[in-house]
């Protein structure tokens, strides 16, 4: 039986699965109506640039994961490469797929939702794109083409006083660590303009060299495509991919943040490494109302 899964797409974009379709398209109506109607109110006090950020690339809504730095100083913002992309959501294969090119804006935004556009908190320039790496690379590999979806996006130097690498609600992260093993607890923060920020917990389904399942109560939708994902010790593992839409519906495809990272550095973001978290990661037992 074929497996099958889609882009998790960005909240202006179509889902191709048809019961998914009526579900999300009045809603991503408004969201387009209002992001069109004009500037978002200024910065507000104490908001930051980081983990949980909403990103907007040619219209289209993700979610930060973590911060990065390389080796020439440089700090990026991570989300999927996929949230560049300029293809439709059944459109999984980044060997195969268009994406915006480097150097496209990038807008950090925080409280966008139905109702308001929310306030602009600074950009940034996309940097590096795994799916235009790849291209690049003329890579082949069916799991590296299917699963490696990292993008980085270089924040403006006049914004660099407000990036923060905490990850909301949870702290955090600690360190990059390989997938847990299956049966495991997997935490992450998504802040889909659908829905809003929401911390979550989930547990390892599956895991493979490039990519995991993550089954969460809730799971991702339109908008949390980009967000990180932690080990119950607070270490990156992983960015928010696809969704799978059968047999095992609402399951996360979660990528293999540190191949995404190593694969960054052999191809032009030399000496890549995660910044930690200014605070600590919270304890599972001390975190209420996740889904």
């Amino acid at each position: 039986m074929t497996r099958q899964v889609l882009t998790l797409p960005s909240a202006r974009m179509r889902l191709s699965a048809p019961r998914a379709v009526t579900a999300v398209l009045v809603a991503v109506l408004l969201l387009a109506g209002v992001l069109a109607a004009g500037p978002a109110p200024a910065v507000a006090s104490g908001q930051r640039i980081g983990p949980g950020v909403q990103m907007f690339t040619k219209g289209a809504q993700c979610t930060a994961n973590f911060v990065f730095k390389d080796r020439r100083g440089r700090t990026f913002v991570g989300y999927a490469a996929h949230c560049a992309g300029k293809g439709d959501s059944s459109q999984t294969n980044g060997c195969h797929t268009a994406s915006w090119p480097l150097g496209t804006r990038v807008v950090f935004r925080t409280g966008a939702n139905l109702l308001t556009g929310g306030s602009v908190l600074g950009h940034g320039t996309l940097r590096y794109s795994s799916w235009i790496a790849m291209h690049r690379a003329h890579t082949t590999g069916a799991a590296t083409c299917a699963y490696n979806d990292l993008a980085l996006v270089q924040v403006d130097r006049a914004d660099l006083h407000l990036v923060d690498p905490t990850v909301p609600v949870l702290g955090g992260p600690t360190g990059v660590a390989d997938p847990p093993a299956v049966g495991r607890k997997a935490y992450t923060y998504g802040a889909s303009s659908l829905r809003g920020g929401q911390a979550k917990q989930g547990t390892v389904q599956s895991r493979g060299r490039w990519t995991s399942e993550v089954f969460t109560s809730s799971p991702g939708i339109p908008g949390d495509s980009g967000s990180g994902f932690m080990t119950a010790g607070g270490k990156a593992f992983g960015v928010l991919s696809t969704l799978a839409v059968f047999p095992d519906t609402g399951s996360n495809g979660v990528g293999s943040l540190a191949r995404e990272m190593a694969f960054a550095a052999r191809h032009g973001v030399a000496g890549l490494r995660l910044v930690h978290g200014r605070t600590a990661f919270a304890a599972p037992g001390t975190l209420a109302g996740l889904g």
